[in-house]
């Protein structure tokens, strides 16, 4: 008897789960349905920046895998198709078709929810008038593009995130006057303060004026479209507004269905990607996953861990047996002319797990100093206090500086210490980099704390 699994989700996490259990299963025993409510599947959500900045032209470069493709290889993708709920019970999903509002009850076997992440949305006055954007999606890319092609002026940019601040540039490149408000001391608060610091010079240089330590207090709007944003200390000429805060997990069908949500706000699930349902597994942004350095669940929304995530659930969901390991926060970004990199915990988040630490930042160049491009970089190393365990690095430099977190965030994995991690055999050539790597340098440094 052929079974049916259902995806929920056409991006990355969820249709990696359906094309892994489509190899992993013939069409004769195994339906493969997967449900979305946008136009595309399989898409770059990371390449949306590049998009309205204008690098990428085409947004068909940016899907991987359209829906036809999809139904070519033996998954049957639905677009335009909306989850409204799930019977556990009935073992079955409703289905409401966008176009016309029809609802249909779709059966399941096996369930793969994917159903990503929202834009955070702060309850302000204005908040939901016409111009306002929380880019999550390639259709919000899309939609925030058609909106440039009307020739706005002013756009404020409000959060200083990984996707805030590259649609700040983004937006810049197009010309726009742009203006970012974040409510913290710095931008990306996901690094040191010093290091943040560089952050926020880099996006002046480019004439993006950066006000910090200020929360947006209320929209202007006019004819339905935002005007102004209001701070407590200024009023912002408004054309364009990116929301930059974040993402909220989707979980909101998991839970009406009863589905238990972990205390990060994801869906809990175990190392398998199991839900606490039977037969129901959770994948990428919406789900919890296990951090290898605080030992805490978190919510990480990243390209990265979803892709894995789902090929674990797709494994999982055709009777196989996979696991999921943990992350450790490694993230990478390009900020104007910075590479801008981190991984594991910063220094106020190793305090709020109990961990006692000390920092290290050291300046280093990109090559030998005497070839040509050597250009400066930055690199912070936190420690733990008395063993010298790495917990986290921070890089913020120009070309040839971000990838080096690489090895410093396997060197976290592995649960190296500082003193090891100076005597690793990183390769040396003056054109990438100094005979002592700074990534070695500032291991160095850490030791001496």
């Amino acid at each position: 008897m052929t079974e049916r699994l259902v995806v929920v989700g056409g991006d990355a996490a969820g249709m990696t789960a359906a094309a892994t259990a489509r190899r992993r299963r013939s069409r004769d025993e195994l339906d493969v349905v997967a449900f979305e409510r946008g136009e595309y599947t399989s898409y770059s959500a990371c390449g949306i920046p590049y998009l309205v900045g204008g690098t990428v032209d085409d947004p068909d470069r940016l899907v991987a895998r359209s829906p036809e493709e999809h139904r070519q290889r033996g998954i049957d993708a639905r677009t335009g198709h909306d989850v409204v709920a799930v019977d556990l019970d009935r073992r079955a999903v409703r289905v409401r078709r966008l176009v016309d509002g029809t609802e249909t009850w779709e059966a399941f076997d096996q369930l793969v929810l994917g159903t990503g992440s929202t834009p955070r949305r702060p309850p302000l006055p204005g908040v939901d008038a016409d111009g306002i954007f929380g880019v999550q999606t390639l259709g919000d890319g899309l939609a925030l593009r058609a909106a440039l092609a009307r020739q706005p002026r002013h756009a404020v940019v409000v959060g200083g995130g990984y996707v805030g601040l590259e649609l700040a540039e983004a937006l810049r490149q197009r010309d726009l006057e742009v203006t970012l408000v974040e409510s913290a001391p710095q931008p990306m608060t996901t690094l040191d303060p010093e290091m943040g610091a560089l952050v926020a010079d880099a996006l002046q240089d480019v004439g993006i004026t950066v006000h910090s330590g200020e929360a947006v207090e209320r929209f202007d709007v006019e004819a339905g479209s935002v005007r102004a944003v209001h701070t407590a200390h200024r009023t912002l000429p408004a054309d364009v507004v990116i929301l930059g805060l974040g993402v909220v997990p989707n979980v909101d069908l998991a839970s009406d269905a009863g589905i238990a949500i972990g205390p990060s706000g994801g869906i809990a699930v175990d190392d398998h990607a199991r839900t606490s349902a039977p037969g129901v597994f959770a994948a990428g942004d919406c789900s919890e996953t296990f951090h290898r350095v605080s030992r805490r669940p978190v919510v990480v929304a990243l390209g990265t861990h979803a892709n894995k995530q789902g090929l674990v659930a797709g494994i999982n969901a055709t009777g196989g047996d996979a696991a999921f390991p943990g992350v450790v926060g490694t993230a990478v970004v390009k900020v104007c002319k910075y590479e801008v990199a981190r991984t594991g915990l910063n220094e106020r988040e190793a305090a709020a797990v109990g961990l006692e630490a000390d920092a290290v930042t050291i300046e280093a160049t990109s090559r030998a100093g005497y070839f040509p491009g050597a250009a400066p970089m930055r690199v912070r190393v936190v420690a733990e206090r008395g063993t010298g365990r790495l917990l986290g690095a921070q890089i913020v430099g120009e070309e040839g500086a971000a990838k080096r977190i690489d090895a410093l965030a396997t060197a976290i994995w592995n649960e190296m210490t500082v003193g090891e991690v100076a005597m690793l055999d990183l390769s040396y050539a003056p054109p990438f980099g100094p005979v002592w790597d700074p990534s070695l340098v500032a291991a160095r440094a850490a030791q001496r704390l």
